[in-house]
């Protein structure tokens, strides 16, 4: 079995690192948390998980992200 220092000296031997670009979003901090969805929310999100192949909590949280950035506004009104 090879140990990691094989395999660091392997990936400094056969590939040059002098031009490579940090992941920006490596450093974007998660959270765990836990909420309630109403059924068909979550209903909707597993069937647009299933049609893209993306796992449907990577799906809300991206639908989240958008919000979010895009500054989005609730607009809730009561009948």
């Amino acid at each position: 079995m090879k140990k990691i220092d094989d395999d660091d000296e392997f990936l400094e031997k056969e590939f040059d690192f002098s031009k490579a670009v940090r992941n920006p979003y490596a450093k974007r901090l998660h959270k765990k948390i836990t909420m309630n969805i109403d059924v068909d929310a979550l209903d909707y999100f597993k069937t647009q998980s299933s049609a893209s192949g993306i796992p449907y909590q990577t799906l809300i949280n991206l639908y989240l992200v958008d919000c979010a950035t895009s500054n989005k506004k609730l607009e809730l009104t009561w009948k």
